[in-house]
């Protein structure tokens, strides 16, 4: 274990999470006791309807708990911890994480190297060694952005990561802060965390995976709250298609831009999947703040000396893994 240790703020999102935050937060607590670290805790709740605050209140009255005054979703909620958080390093957490009691012994080497942005651990059932999240390995399908495959390095490499899973990332906070946090489109949530890493990537700061971290999740624990499987089908592919439309570029970005209209959308009417088309149309309407964005985001890339692509980051993760030992899930 190495002896220098950061500073870390947790940041935890809530939603009608009391239920969670009552049978995982001493796990958190216990876990970042054991670090021998300087720590703050962040909960922000995004206008629960349940007694989570009263519960945080009453029972943890040195957490520090922000409450919105409208739900506004999980991007926007991390980013009021974002703001607040003070320490050195920010772990943002789902409610729904179990931390091991090691957890952060296995954290602290990667915040030796100046280009690293974050760390993620390896994500298992709750009950049992099932992996659910690991590194990814990225793949082009047609012009879409894919995880071709989730995997590990046996031998406790510092193995890369397309990106840093949402619920359990810890990153170097002047760089979060620096990025802006989570991007607020995206709400009320997926693949916020996807985009914040391709950014984080675009800038030459690393994403890596730790295989010796290991969190326990509540599969759906934190988006069953909400309405109904369509819409929550329709809100991951819009979001799919803010993503690509940030960061594909030219020639890319029009191929793409057929590929999901011929070959995805149409077929899908076709067969009675309207939401499809609502992704689409809710999409279409965000164009022109993607176009401001996007050109916000290219303005920041100058400023750090930078132009690399997707397709480059793509070719550092898997060159990373060319002929080594690896396990592939």
């Amino acid at each position: 274990m190495y002896t220098h240790t950061k500073t870390i703020s947790i940041v935890i999102p809530n939603y009608n999470g009391r239920h969670l935050l009552e049978l995982y937060l001493p796990f958190t607590l216990k876990a970042i006791n054991n670090s021998g670290t300087l720590y703050e805790i962040i909960i922000v709740d995004d206008c629960s309807k349940d007694d989570s605050v009263f519960f945080l209140r009453e029972n943890y009255p040195d957490i520090r708990v922000i409450v919105n005054e409208k739900n506004s979703g999980f991007s926007f909620t991390c980013n009021q911890g974002i703001k607040a958080a003070q320490m050195e390093l920010i772990m943002l957490l789902n409610s729904d994480i179990k931390l091991a009691a090691d957890y952060f012994d296995h954290q602290w080497k990667y915040f030796e190297k100046d280009d690293t942005f974050g760390v993620m651990g390896r994500i298992t059932d709750m009950n049992g060694p099932s992996i659910q999240d690991a590194a990814r390995m990225p793949k082009f399908n047609g012009f879409k952005l894919k995880t071709a495959y989730f995997y590990y390095q046996p031998e406790n490499a510092q193995t890369l990561t397309l990106y840093l899973s949402g619920a359990n990332a810890l990153v170097n906070a002047k760089k979060l802060k620096e990025l802006g946090g989570f991007n607020e489109l995206f709400s009320p949530f997926y693949g916020e965390d996807f985009e914040l890493s391709l950014r984080a990537w675009r800038l030459n700061w690393r994403c890596y995976y730790e295989h010796q971290s290991v969190c326990g999740h509540e599969l759906s624990a934190s988006t069953k709250n909400y309405k109904t499987a369509r819409w929550v089908k329709m809100i991951y592919f819009r979001n799919r298609y803010y993503l690509h439309a940030l960061h594909l570029h030219k020639m890319a970005l029009v191929l793409w831009f057929l590929q999901i209209t011929l070959i995805d959308l149409i077929p899908k009417i076709f067969t009675g999947k309207f939401w499809m088309l609502k992704s689409y149309t809710e999409f279409l309407k965000k164009l022109p703040y993607i176009i401001q964005q996007k050109r916000a985001f290219k303005v920041q890339m100058r400023q750090h000396h930078s132009t690399t692509s997707v397709s480059e980051i793509f070719k550092e993760i898997e060159s990373a893994v060319k002929d080594k030992n690896m396990v592939r899930l």
